[in-house]
């Protein structure tokens, strides 16, 4: 019984991709399989018709929704997830086909006085969506396992998250300006000869 369901099966499926219809020859293969009833579009104007009948509203639009803090986080996640994947591609791009070194370029940013609130904005803007991915997505680990949830839960550890990911960025901002002070230190022990700065 089993092998004439699979045959049935098998042929059923050919039948609906019309391998078999379109050659007669093979009309052997073909000659008890059921042919396929509707097709997706027919389906989807029966949905449509049977709504329209009873009158259903249309499921809403995501404008009228309150926005919540699960939302907002998971909307950023994604957002975070694509801007990093985008800068790291064309960062390794750009290292590939620009000429020059890594300080080179870093002094040259510091050559353009940018000034330090808009440079602290800039590596902010730089360490936050990497902390944050980081962070969400060691929440989502904690999710796969199972735990964490039911609503309160998902609030505490989304706030949670946003304060250690705003922590992290402003200690990995430090870090960095600790090191480039050291790099300067090393680079030029006594002073930038092009600012003009001695020791």
């Amino acid at each position: 019984m089993a092998v004439k369901e699979t045959m049935a099966l098998l042929l059923r499926t050919l039948a609906r991709q019309g391998t078999c219809l379109s050659r007669p020859r093979f009309g052997v293969f073909y000659r008890h399989a059921v042919p396929m009833g509707t097709t997706a579009k027919e389906e989807m104007n029966k949905f449509w018709a049977k709504n329209n009948k009873l009158n259903r509203p249309m499921s809403p639009h995501i404008t009228i929704y309150q926005w919540s803090m699960p939302m907002m986080m998971s909307i950023t996640h994604r957002g975070t997830g694509v801007g990093l994947s985008g800068g790291i591609s064309a960062f390794a791009l750009l290292a590939l086909v620009l000429p020059g070194n890594y300080p080179y370029y870093l002094d040259l940013i510091h050559s353009l006085s940018i000034g330090p609130a808009l440079l602290g904005l800039a590596k902010f803007g730089i360490a936050f969506p990497v902390s944050y991915h980081t962070l969400n997505g060691i929440r989502h680990l904690f999710w796969d396992s199972g735990t964490g949830f039911k609503i309160p839960e998902v609030y505490r550890s989304g706030y949670v998250v946003i304060a250690l990911s705003i922590l992290t960025s402003i200690a990995a901002i430090a870090y960095m300006d600790h090191f480039e002070n050291q790099r300067r230190q090393i680079a030029y022990p006594f002073g930038n000869p092009e600012a003009g700065l001695y020791r």
